[in-house]
């Protein structure tokens, strides 16, 4: 996929023939590649070709249907009819500034440790710090234990 920069969306038609087709690129794509853009964080905005309304959500909803009928699903059933009775409730606003705002924390958390782990460095920088700590809190312990009782006050008066 051709990756663009630019706060712009990019445009995606969709035609009668339920054919999709990049304006970015001059191209048809598919689903696979709609999901690409999602992964790869690209801005664009679906719209039917004919009356230029936005399908965006339509065509998201249809990319994780697709998702769930393979493999494991991430909605059991319990959760989407609990989806379900929410729409029309007064907590439906609610609700959904919850989710946005859980999934939005979450990827951030998992974004962080993913750099943590694919950063040998990083991750060694930080066991080496928290080694070092326990050492040095180790290392005060062992002195403290071994000075006679009228340096212990002395010592423990300086810490504070």
């Amino acid at each position: 996929m051709v990756k663009v920069s630019g706060e712009e969306p990019r445009i995606i038609k969709k035609y009668p023939n339920r054919r999709l087709y990049d304006t970015t690129i001059s191209s048809y794509i598919t689903l696979d590649d709609v999901k690409s853009l999602v992964m790869e964080h690209v801005k664009f905005r679906i719209q039917d070709a004919k009356t230029g309304q936005d399908i965006t959500r339509s065509i998201l909803l249809q990319i994780i249907l697709e998702q769930e009928e393979e493999g494991e699903p991430i909605f059991s059933s319990e959760v989407l009819a609990q989806l379900i009775r929410f729409y029309g409730d007064t907590l439906q606003g609610i609700v959904a500034n919850y989710f946005e705002r859980s999934l939005v924390l979450f990827s951030k958390q998992q974004q962080e440790l993913q750099e943590k782990m694919y950063n040998p460095l990083s991750f060694m920088t930080d066991i080496a710090d928290q080694n070092i700590n326990l050492w040095k809190d180790m290392q005060e312990s062992f002195f403290r234990a071994t000075l006679p009782p009228h340096d212990k006050e002395k010592t423990d008066k300086e810490d504070n």
